[in-house]
């Protein structure tokens, strides 16, 4: 049976706290698995939350701060001593090569596994597959930052009562779906669209035209709300969202699941992100990240 969560293996930013880990976050979508953003202590949380390496198909990076990128060798490594039978790809800023290649070869290790590297430069498409095309859209950071989405292609769901107004049924429904046409009869005429899942990834950045193209009409839509409201000169400064920030652009967006993460240390109460994110007018379903939290993509309408 497909599955399709993510797990959240950390939520702090800059630093971890006692009871945040540094970011990590591991989407499983059907048979594959896509890490976003190591930060440092990613492989620890991973057995923690009992993810494996053989989990990971993908790896990426939205940009070269520590805090999300500091536990690649880690991780890279692991993936070779587990010697992962298929192959892994890594997504990251191509301005950011030398970061990747020094975390990639940091120590010494027996590379048994060739993670290939697939560098982001410009917006738009950059894997396609069965059940998802990956994008990627440029983010307002002071370094070269991009977040990423996955959208799931439209596919046809069909209506029992169109069906039947055509005497079609039992195996004939199957050979309709697969052929596209039978007996004169097409998929267009008992069928309408079932709009495919779509995730969006946003981590550091000030708002822009990139955190709108990612959020649109997301199933669920993580995001960065480094600050709350109150300090929006400082997320601002340091090219940062704020909850209700990130919150009215998820509102916007018309996301049915938020999930807030990457948290200042300076903030104690998590509940302060919820209300504020609440007072910005968001009303779908809405999460502040813990970590090791799973979180389901919302069922199709």
């Amino acid at each position: 049976m497909s599955v399709r969560e993510l797990v959240v293996l950390g939520t702090a930013s800059q630093v971890p706290t006692r009871h945040r880990n540094h970011n990590g976050y591991l989407l499983r979508w059907d048979s594959e698995g896509i890490l976003f953003d190591p930060g440092e202590g990613t492989q620890r949380q991973m057995v923690r939350a009992g993810v494996s390496a053989h989990d990971l198909n993908r790896i990426c990076v939205t940009h070269f701060h520590g805090d999300h990128s500091l536990g690649l060798a880690g991780v890279i490594q692991r993936i070779n001593l587990d010697r992962v039978p298929h192959p892994v790809t890594a997504h990251y800023p191509a301005s950011g090569q030398r970061f990747f290649e020094r975390l990639r070869y940091s120590t010494a290790y027996y590379e048994s596994v060739g993670v290939t590297e697939a560098p982001v430069t410009a917006d738009g498409p950059l894997a396609a597959g069965s059940s998802y095309t990956l994008e990627a859209h440029k983010l307002s950071h002071p370094v070269e930052a991009y977040g990423y989405r996955l959208v799931e292609p439209d596919g046809v769901r069909m209506v029992p009562e169109k069906l039947a107004a055509h005497g079609i049924s039992g195996p004939d429904v199957g050979v309709l779906q697969r052929e596209g046409k039978l007996g004169g009869v097409t998929l267009a005429e008992v069928g309408e669209v079932r709009r495919g899942q779509r995730f969006g990834f946003v981590m550091d950045t000030r708002l822009c035209d990139g955190v709108h193209a990612l959020a649109d009409g997301c199933d669920l839509l993580v995001i960065e709300s480094t600050f709350l409201d109150e300090d929006e000169r400082l997320a601002t400064e340091h090219g940062h969202l704020t909850a209700g920030q990130a919150a009215r652009a998820a509102a916007d967006a018309g996301v049915r699941h938020l999930v807030l993460t990457h948290f200042s240390q300076r903030y104690t109460d998590p509940t302060a992100f919820e209300r504020q994110a609440r007072a910005a007018g968001y009303e779908g379903e809405l999460t502040v990240a813990r970590d090791l939290d799973r979180i389901p993509v919302p069922k199709r309408r």
